[in-house]
């Protein structure tokens, strides 16, 4: 059995946390940044980097604490190192460094996406390889084969913006606060899904991809004529409809154990639920992370630490950060500017 202690610092929370490779989370610490950034309606990457570096070593400690373990019982400190703001990924990452350095055991460079891809198998101890998995989250919207660790097929990404960053810019245009994916559901569970008429783009098209930058200008082009509730339900059905599109779509291309969602915009009720129902119309088992394992955690970077521990996947000390990563470098490139690969 391996302890691994992993490190997250890649947008605007700092994690902690301590997790075997026999799936036991002996502890979990985490800081928000919501008041910070809630004045500016969105994530200020300096503020967030500053914040990090105030909270980490803490943080670090307070889980050790927890876990009842010393630094030197661990067996590798897995730490994210991108891609994500370059800010914040270097303040977790060079943490990680030094703290391998000064225990003397390896340092394991996460890619922030691979945490929460192999989330699901943290949770669930039967989803084998290879399952699709649909990612999406505040940076990124992509379909990937999860062929293994380390081993990735893209499928589909964005060829602009990210759902979840659709939601966060809704919420604002909206004024519902931040953070915007939470506050939208909530609006939007008051609000007709069927009242303002917004465009579907590419559901229905050939290509694999997504694309919600159109969805965004349309929201943005009808506030002030429907109520804020209306709008966010209508908003967040037309998301549920593209990613049911391109997921039904990528399903008829590959062979997959399980089809699996994960990132910040997987503790979406509607979006899971619709994901269910598709998974069962396909005959397949649908697994989701818990909600508090969608958004960002250090258990999730600790867990595929411990996946990749277990491979004998490990790095030198002098690995970058990382603003962008992709999972699939090998991928086609795609068309649009801005693609988050």
């Amino acid at each position: 059995m391996a302890l691994i202690l992993g490190i997250e610092s890649s947008c605007d929370e700092t994690a902690a946390a301590l997790v075997t490779s026999d799936r036991r989370i002996l502890a979990h610490k985490l800081a928000g940044q919501e008041a910070a950034h809630r004045p500016y309606g969105g994530v200020v990457p300096e503020i967030a980097a500053r914040a990090h570096v105030e909270v980490i070593g803490p943080l670090v400690e307070a889980a050790l604490a927890e876990a009842g373990v010393a630094l030197d019982d661990v067996d590798a400190v897995a730490a994210t190192a991108g891609p994500g703001l370059i800010g914040g990924v270097m303040v977790g990452l060079v943490t990680g460094k030094a703290l391998a350095l000064a225990s003397g055991k390896p340092l394991i460079a996460v890619n922030h996406l691979e945490g929460h891809g192999l989330s699901p198998r943290l949770a669930d101890p039967e989803l084998a390889f290879p399952y699709l998995l649909l990612l999406v989250s505040g940076g990124h919207c992509q379909l990937l084969l999860v062929e293994g660790v380390g081993r990735y097929r893209r499928l589909a990404t964005t060829i602009d913006d990210a759902a979840g960053e659709a939601f966060d810019k809704t919420a604002k245009l909206l004024g519902l606060g931040f953070p915007g994916g939470p506050a939208v559901e909530k609006a939007a569970a008051q609000g007709d899904p069927r009242a303002v008429p917004l465009p579907r783009p590419l559901v229905g098209s050939a290509e694999p991809h997504f694309s919600f930058a159109g969805l965004k200008s349309a929201v943005a082009r009808v506030v002030g004529q429907y109520s804020a509730e209306d709008i966010a339900a209508s908003f967040q059905q037309a998301v549920v409809d593209c990613l049911l599109d391109r997921t039904r779509r990528a399903l008829q291309s590959v062979e997959a154990t399980a089809l699996v969602v994960a990132g910040g915009v997987a503790a979406n009720a509607g979006v899971r639920t619709a994901l269910e129902s598709l998974a069962r119309e396909h005959g397949m088992r649908f697994v989701a992370p818990p909600l508090w394992l969608c958004t960002d955690n250090a258990a999730m970077i600790a867990w595929a630490g411990a996946e990749r521990f277990a491979a004998g996947l490990t790095d030198p000390l002098d690995f970058p950060a990382r603003p962008r990563w992709p999972l699939d470098p090998g991928a086609e490139k795609v068309r649009g500017a801005g693609v988050k690969a």
